[in-house]
């Protein structure tokens, strides 16, 4: 359920920062923030697990700092 949930908001970041790409920094940094919170919150248990719990958090960061970069960047590539 998680997974399918980080691929959506991918997507729809994707699809954001394509279209509206000076417009989609906020929903970014959003999703960016609210990650970042259950990361700092997972980090919090103790020892190794506290590390195995922050990695998707972490990792879900990334996959969508990485899907709205992509469509800037994609955006930048058209010739209008």
């Amino acid at each position: 359920m998680l997974i399918g949930g980080i691929v959506a908001v991918c997507i729809v970041l994707l699809v954001l920062a394509f279209l509206l790409p000076r417009l989609s920094s906020g929903p970014q940094k959003g999703v960016d923030k609210t990650l970042g919170v259950g990361q700092s919150g997972a980090s919090k248990a103790p020892g190794k697990l506290g590390h195995w719990l922050q990695k998707p958090f972490g990792t879900s960061r990334k996959a969508t700092n990485k899907s709205a970069s992509a469509g800037r960047k994609g955006r930048g590539k058209l010739p209008l």
